[in-house]
């Protein structure tokens, strides 16, 4: 992705986050040269990977395969001494057109809250014993605390207010309800680990490729300097 798109993904977000009266943490409105004169006392942000992100999969098709992202809280399960939350919160973006492929988490299970705007769309599968999708047997979801039994293969509609439990091992997909318009969505979870706890039902990457073609906006989760 070229860096203008990343700015004006994240600058799109930030307006919709607004919109939806949701105030984010100080560190999300750093600038990268106030980055560069942050000390320790900021190594949580760094070391949880705290912050704004963008993931278009490794793939260069953001409008078709990715949405934007912020970490708002996150502990850290390769470093549990040093930080004990066992919880994490993020906010998601995601426009029609957009897409979040199929995948499950081993460990992490999450609630997905429509915070905001259009229908989110979510498809549900369980997975086999070899984590291939179970195209069979039916899928039990929770829905704001109302279990529902659905068949395999179902898209469970959230509109603003509603969430769904995504439990470990329960494939899910998302994308935008078509003429509803762009969603803001709130994940409540486990900790996160995107390096160990995603299972990709296709090869995927992460992290954008990025083509500097003016100065960021604002720093990226993974591009944070070492502290001063």
């Amino acid at each position: 992705m070229k860096r203008s798109q990343i700015n004006a993904a994240l600058k799109e977000m930030e307006a919709m986050v607004s919109r939806c009266g949701f105030a984010l943490p100080p560190f999300c409105s750093f600038t990268p040269e106030q980055w560069r004169e942050k000390g320790h006392d900021y190594d949580e942000v760094r070391e949880n990977m705290l912050g704004w992100d963008i993931t278009d999969y490794g793939m260069g098709r953001f409008d078709e395969l990715g949405f934007s992202l912020i970490t708002i809280r996150n502990g850290n399960r390769r470093m549990p001494e040093k930080y004990t939350k066992t919880y994490a919160e993020k906010l998601l973006y995601i426009k029609e057109g957009q897409y979040s492929p199929m995948h499950f988490h081993w460990l992490k299970a999450e609630d997905i809250i429509n915070r905001g705007g259009g229908n989110v769309l979510i498809r549900v599968y369980n997975a086999t014993q070899d984590e291939d999708l179970d195209r069979v047997n039916d899928v039990t979801v929770h829905v704001d605390g109302r279990e529902l039994t659905a068949p395999a293969g179902t898209q469970v509609r959230l509109t603003p207010g509603e969430s769904i439990t995504i439990y470990p091992r329960m494939y899910h997909d998302f994308t935008v309800e078509e003429g509803s318009g762009p969603v803001l969505l709130g994940e409540v979870s486990q900790c996160n680990d995107d390096d160990t706890d995603n299972r990709f039902y296709g090869e995927l990457g992460r992290f954008p490729t990025i083509e500097e073609d003016e100065p960021p906006y604002r720093l990226l989760c993974s591009e944070y300097p070492p502290a001063k």
